[in-house]
């Protein structure tokens, strides 16, 4: 896997929640609270599995 490709799964997550969080307009505050939560989930893994790619490719 290279890093255009871990960017992309990342990119590809954080357009599908804004997606769905645009279909759905009139969430109440408790499912809002979950999807930030998940974003900043997705955003930590996202970052992570980047700056290991970054370390393996800068190891070879």
């Amino acid at each position: 896997m290279g890093a255009k490709f871990a960017k992309g799964i990342t990119a590809g997550a954080l357009i599908g929640m804004a997606a769905g969080m645009m279909m759905v307009p009139s969430m109440d505050r408790q499912t809002k609270r979950k999807i930030r939560r998940a974003n900043r989930v997705v955003k930590s893994y996202g970052g992570d599995m980047i700056n290991s790619m970054r370390d393996m490719m800068m190891d070879k």
